[in-house]
């Protein structure tokens, strides 16, 4: 199973009634698999609008006696940490599991950070997989620790585990409890200080009892002899069993609380220790504290002294940095990244992607005025490759809105912010409500494709979610003038004449307008199999070869053909756009 189907597959097994996200890479598989297989258990999922309200969703369920998932990326996190440190604090009735999915080395993310900095300000218990076979297990004992100590386990995976795959041992399916029932308990479950007061010093008791969990779990364990230790957690543990020869091994997967008497007696013999770790010295730091006491001669190898990297996520190739301190069966040189010398592959807006006419539409109605770009999360931060080049400006998701309203008050030049379908209503209507209260003036243009595209075309609150579910669509026109917006302007960006007619008429305008540019991405409505593309084609004849086409809307779909412009068929996704950019008219449809 892939690491992620593993984590399903458990949540199924556990008996989890109701599991709840906002998709991110690399979690998203585990809603994609919950939403396909919830019918065997009558598991209620959903989509929520952000990461704190699918946090509360879960909670919610937890004190009403109802197993409980919720999970998203590392950075979906940050955003449901409010309720996640108040929830270490009063806990839950049922197991509850808060899945944190780390990105090292941002092959999705736009930062690098560690989850378990969270877990311990919350002092929660984090288990920590190497491998999908052993995020299955951890994921089922998590249930049974969250419902001894009646608090969430967080479970922190990151991408090598989520995407590998591995053989999984599994078990039976249980059936789902469809309801259960809340208790009234006020002094415990309402934070007000007097009730939050007494409600820290328990869980300071908690976590006594939490760590002589920690000291005796099978999750934890010794393997090997010698003199050379190596303390590991997550999938860092896998290479050094791969690659380290000779080494006394310690696996933390029940990284904390800390077992610290554990550690003593696993440092107190030994004259080096390596501490293999992904991202920050958490560990590190704790055992070089550590062993001031039980070993003070021990010298402690990882990232404070330099051997191994504190950025990106390790590999084998990361255990070069440990030559001379312990054997290791790795080549001198790696044979496959010496050799493998792959062409560069930047990533594009897909061809026929309506964000691609939405910025070349807006680059001609601009013109020569200088404009300042501030962009969001989603397929659309693209745009900040030439010759587009329409990204100046990202934070995180939402903040393309607020940082719009600062730099309109901050600079003279144009301001324009872009926003997703589903980062608008994941975080970006507190923007529009601030920009409104504070009368800051920016242009808006809402990017909606009809999809959560980048994750992989979960449904938004403009969607709704299927026919089994009966909700309303939201209608973002609708929530943007409640928000008090009155410039606001609907276009359809494959209509790049008429999109870019209404981009001049509103950048002469200063007020705070708002442009909803609303075209379904192609490749969500080809998977609901809407239609036959129309089928495009270079009229040779009327071809100059003058590239407008190639260097102003750079669809993946044209390439050169000797000096003319050619439509790749097996690309072309029959948007049409390109017949428009067109000065010579050399693009048609195939009758």
């Amino acid at each position: 199973m892939l690491g992620n189907e593993a984590i399903a597959q458990a949540c199924l097994e556990a008996g989890v009634s109701v599991a709840s996200t906002y998709p991110g890479t690399p979690s998203s598989e585990i809603g994609a698999v919950l939403e396909a297989r919830k019918q065997e258990t009558g598991l209620y999922f959903e989509i929520s609008t952000n990461e704190k309200v699918a946090l509360e969703v879960a909670a919610a369920a937890a004190v009403s006696g109802l197993r409980s998932l919720v999970f998203f990326k590392h950075v979906g996190l940050n955003v449901a940490s409010d309720p996640f440190v108040s929830l270490g604090y009063n806990g839950v009735k049922a197991g509850m599991v808060v899945l944190t999915a780390d990105d090292p080395s941002l092959h999705s993310s736009q930062n690098e950070q560690d989850s378990r900095y969270y877990a311990r300000l919350a002092l929660l218990p984090i288990f920590e997989p190497s491998t999908p076979a052993e995020a299955h297990s951890m994921v089922i004992q998590a249930y049974e620790l969250s419902e001894k100590l009646e608090v969430p386990v967080v479970v922190r995976t990151s991408t090598r585990v989520n995407h590998a795959r591995g053989v999984v041992s599994v078990g039976e399916v249980r059936t789902a409890k469809s309801k259960g029932s809340f208790e009234k308990n006020p002094s415990r479950f309402v934070l007000v200080p007097a009730n939050a007061r007494r409600e820290r010093l328990q869980q300071l008791d908690r976590m006594k009892a939490t760590t002589a969990m920690a000291e005796e779990s099978p999750l934890n364990f010794v393997i090997g002899e010698g003199k050379v230790g190596v303390v590991a957690s997550g999938v860092a543990y896998t290479y050094v069993r791969e690659h380290l020869n000779g080494v006394k091994v310690l696996k933390l997967g029940f990284s904390y609380p800390l077992p610290e008497r554990m550690i003593e007696r696993f440092i107190s013999g030994l004259e080096t220790v390596i501490v293999a770790e992904e991202l920050s010295p958490l560990l590190e730091q704790d055992i070089i504290r550590l062993a001031k006491a039980v070993n003070p001669k021990l010298k402690v190898i990882g990232k404070l002294s330099g051997h191994l990297p504190f950025a990106f996520e390790y590999s084998p190739d990361t255990l070069r940095g440990l030559k001379g301190v312990v054997e290791t069966d790795l080549p001198e040189k790696s044979v496959i990244v010496e050799e493998a010398k792959l062409p560069p592959r930047p990533p594009v807006l897909c061809a026929g992607c309506p964000h691609r006419a939405t910025f070349y539409a807006l680059r001609k109605a601009l013109g020569k005025r200088k404009a300042v770009f501030s962009t969001d999360i989603g397929c659309y931060t693209l745009g900040v490759n030439p010759p587009m080049s329409m990204a100046d400006y990202l934070l995180c998701m939402g903040s393309s809105v607020g940082a719009a309203s600062g730099f309109s008050q901050s600079i003279d030049d144009k301001v324009v912010a872009f926003i997703g379908d589903s980062t608008l209503f994941h975080s970006g209507i507190p923007g529009i409500v601030n920009a409104v209260f504070n009368d800051h003036r920016f242009l808006l243009v809402v990017l909606d494709n009809g999809t959560t595209a980048m994750t992989g075309h979960q449904p938004t609150p403009g969607t709704g979610r299927s026919q089994e579910i009966a909700c309303k669509c939201i209608d973002i026109e609708a929530v943007v003038r409640g928000c008090g917006v009155e410039d606001v302007h609907t276009v359809d960006p494959y209509d790049i004449k008429a999109t870019t007619a209404v981009f001049s008429r509103v950048l002469e305008s200063d007020s705070l307008s708002v442009i909803i540019s609303r075209h379904v991405c192609p490749l969500a409505k080809r998977k609901k199999g809407s239609g036959k593309p129309l089928a495009f084609q270079v009229l040779t004849e009327k071809c100059t070869g003058c590239r407008t086409c190639i260097g102003q809307f750079t669809c993946p779909a044209l390439a050169l053909d000797g000096k003319k412009v050619q439509i790749l068929a097996e690309a072309c996704s029959g948007c049409g756009c390109c017949a428009q950019v067109c000065p010579k008219q050399a693009i048609g449809v195939i009758q």
